[in-house]
């Protein structure tokens, strides 16, 4: 279990990075203009608009709304957004806090009364009942698992047959290697990036990214795609930088799916980037 401690701390630090966001750059996301994490957004943007091309159009064309998990929803952006293309959508998070967890999406419901809904729950055990939603998104989460193929099964369950998995800005990396070297670093330089917070927001061990390997033998039965998003031109010259520089192979966020099969299939890889 992730301790409480952990929750609090997790919550101070990223109100103090200025993530509380409210008013105007709240409803504004996934496009927000200005702010220290601007450029990540312009990112998230992008994949939110293939998740929405690629995986929501398309089944879209059914005669009723989608019944849609936002998993790890945060604030609950996604799932407004999806609301208001007249879906139905679903927030969990495992923090209900008012910085950017459960708890700040109050404004959205405030202003909307039900637009969403909203379940305090974690991601290996999700409170709902099996078959309930066509899609389960992963909303720049599935790194946050302790435990990826307990969590992948999980989403699954929840699916409805011929339903969709979607994994949305989680770090992608072809080699672990280059994933283990992030790690390295990001522990490092701990002090510097939580101060004394360190020791805590450290402590989980979570997945922290993914490889199309490490996917795939999380979640036999399914075929991964890997849906290439046009990212803003900083973002796709950061491998050549990296390589001028000496540095390891940074990550790709991207759009991945797996549509859930109707019977029992034998498992298969993963698509590598």
């Amino acid at each position: 279990m992730i301790s409480s401690d952990f929750f609090a701390e997790y919550a101070r630090h990223r109100s103090a990075e200025g993530r509380g966001y409210r008013g105007h750059e709240l409803l504004s996301l996934p496009y927000l203009k200005n702010g220290p994490f601007a450029r990540q957004w312009q990112v998230r943007a992008r994949t939110y608009e293939a998740f929405v091309a690629e995986v929501i159009m398309p089944m879209g064309l059914a005669s009723r709304p989608l019944e849609i998990l936002d998993l790890g929803a945060g604030n609950g952006w996604l799932s407004y957004r999806l609301a208001r293309l007249g879906h139905r959508a679903s927030a969990l998070d495992i923090r209900d806090d008012e910085v950017d967890g459960l708890g700040a999406a109050n404004e959205f419901l405030g202003r909307e009364p039900g637009v969403f809904s909203c379940i305090v729950g974690q991601f290996e055990d999700i409170p709902v009942t099996d078959g309930s939603f066509d899609i389960a998104v992963f909303n720049a989460s599935l790194h946050y698992a302790r435990d990826l193929a307990q969590v992948l099964a999980e989403a699954r369950r929840v699916v409805r047959p011929g339903g969709v998995l979607a994994i949305m800005d989680s770090p992608f990396y072809l080699r672990e290697a280059d994933g283990d070297a992030m790690v390295a670093e990001k522990r490092a330089r701990g002090e510097t990036l939580f101060g004394t917070r360190s020791a805590i927001l450290l402590e989980p061990k979570f997945a922290e990214y993914l490889t199309p390997r490490r996917l795939s033998e999380a979640s036999p039965g399914l075929t991964w795609q890997r849906h290439r998003v046009r990212y803003p031109l900083w973002y796709e010259f950061r491998p050549l930088f990296a390589w001028f520089r000496g540095k390891r192979h940074p990550s790709r966020f991207d759009l991945w799916t797996a549509q859930m099969p109707s019977g029992r299939q034998p498992a298969r890889h993963a698509q590598a980037p």
